[in-house]
């Protein structure tokens, strides 16, 4: 026969498990949302997400010159994409990885050599995977001050570029270290790329 403490243990047990299971149940998801206008709401806690990556002083065009200015970019995807991704190799549906822009500093504080990230941010660019919104299934937006922001057209050179040179799913997963060797083992790194890079084409 239970003694009066150990019910009320397991009575507190139980109750510590349905809380958690509630919560875990109505855990708001991390996909894109928009406004009534078709604007893609900014995702205000992706700092919260996966990193994935940064890059640095980073140019797909090599017209570019930066000159003066350096700039790091950090990549982060929200959770469920990510987990996907590790079991699949692929991007699920309501995929979202954002790219935040931050200018580099040079000396500061003890730092006298090379470049760290400055506290104000320089823009945002949003990359959006809803299968039944867009007909290419993916769309950008760039954010700066605003909450919202409207889809950048189609014709602009970033989709172009994307869809020739992206290693899986019009993304560049060639640029994240740590996802590149999951989409080479699950054999999902597009042909494209492998030509590009020039390794034989997965069968």
């Amino acid at each position: 026969m239970l003694t009066k403490a150990k019910t009320v243990l397991l009575l507190t047990m139980v109750l510590f498990f349905l809380a958690a299971f509630r919560q875990n149940a109505t855990a708001p998801s991390s996909g894109p949302e928009y406004t009534g206008d078709a604007q893609l709401k900014f995702p205000e806690h992706y700092r919260d997400w996966v990193y994935l990556t940064s890059g640095f002083d980073m140019s797909y065009n090599p017209a570019l010159q930066m000159g003066d200015h350096h700039m790091f970019d950090n990549v982060f995807v929200n959770p469920e994409a990510y987990k996907a991704f590790l079991e699949t190799g692929i991007w699920p549906d309501k995929t979202m990885l954002v790219l935040e822009a931050r200018g580099a500093e040079g000396k500061g504080s003890i730092n006298q050599k090379g470049n760290y990230q400055g506290t104000d941010v320089m823009g945002f660019e949003v990359h959006v995977k809803d299968e039944a919104r867009f007909p290419g299934k993916w769309a950008f937006f760039g954010f700066d001050d605003s909450k919202t922001a409207k889809m950048i057209p189609v014709s602009a050179d970033c989709y172009s570029c994307h869809a020739a040179h992206a290693a899986v799913d019009t993304t560049f997963v060639q640029f994240y270290p740590t996802l590149l060797p999951i989409a080479k083992s699950k054999g999902t790194l597009s042909a494209a790329y492998q030509k590009e890079v020039g390794t034989p084409a997965q069968k």
